[in-house]
């Protein structure tokens, strides 16, 4: 991708307050709060998480499961992916998207009482896979209930652009809000069913807006920016914020691991599409 159609995210120092934070989110459609999280919590998860993952052979024996080095072999993908099911409906899990710090903080930043949807997600990613996530805004997904929506992605561990964290196409959110007036415009011919759905005849396969990153750069007049982050950082975005993956190039071979999970207040209509946990293939 050119040079001038890449850029950084800019972070931000959660001291700063609530009100400043809310502003910067209102404004730029996302924000990225440095050592939200106690760092050596984040770490300690991400231990228990690959200590879990390791009978699968995903995890190089030996390692330091904290640091979640990918084996040079081959690895049990049905098994990994059955226990990674586990794990998003174990306590440790859910306490560790519930903790504390960030439950008050979004009780702040909504303005009442937060609500942390039950299906949430948790990724890994290996090193040289060609898994990526294409373009795409959350909405999309979550159509069914308030567009007052936050996620929150939260990379459970150190993650340097290299490792494929999310990029954001910046201001992109003015830019998902009118895909998505267009959509509801266009969507009279559509059952109440498919139009809260992403996988309809109106939207592109899967829901996303495109796999082609640089393309859309161009296209928008805009730039991708990427981050280098840390554990204990949180990123906040907005629903019509147009974000994706990138591929995992590390060198030292870690695993990205990384979960994003979704808040409202607890007084807006919730999409009951999402008060399950989240199931390979759920269409969602």
């Amino acid at each position: 991708m050119p040079a001038e159609r890449t850029g950084w995210l800019m972070p931000t120092d959660p001291a700063v307050g609530v009100d400043a934070i809310r502003r910067r989110y209102q404004h730029d459609g996302y924000v990225w709060l440095k050592g939200l999280l106690p760092r050596a919590d984040v770490i300690d998860f991400r231990h228990w998480v690959f200590e879990r993952l390791a009978e699968t052979g995903l995890v190089e024996p030996g390692s330091d499961f904290s640091l979640g080095i990918a084996s040079a072999g081959g690895f049990d993908r049905s098994l990994a992916d059955r226990r990674l099911m586990s794990l998003v409906r174990s306590a440790a899990y859910e306490g560790f998207c519930a903790q504390p710090p960030l439950t008050r903080f979004m009780d702040d930043l909504l303005q009442g009482i937060s609500y942390l949807h039950k299906r949430k997600i948790m990724r890994f990613v290996q090193p040289g896979s060609l898994t990526a996530t294409p373009a795409h805004y959350d909405l999309v997904y979550l159509r069914g209930g308030t567009s007052r929506l936050v996620t929150a992605w939260i990379p459970i561990g150190d993650t340097p652009a290299e490792m494929g964290g999310l990029v954001y196409l910046e201001g992109s959110h003015a830019l998902g809000t009118k895909m998505e007036a267009e959509f509801r415009a266009a969507s009279g011919d559509l059952s109440p069913e498919e139009q809260i759905s992403a996988y309809n005849s109106h939207m592109s396969e899967g829901g996303w807006v495109s796999k082609d990153l640089p393309d859309m750069a161009e296209r928008f007049d805009t730039r991708w920016l990427a981050a280098d982050y840390e554990a204990g950082d949180v990123v906040l975005h907005s629903p019509y914020m147009i974000h994706a993956s990138t591929i995992n190039q590390d060198r030292s071979r870690r695993l990205r691991l990384s979960t994003d999970i979704r808040y409202q207040n607890v007084d807006d209509e919730i999409d009951v599409r999402w008060n399950n946990h989240w199931s390979l293939g759920d269409m969602l």
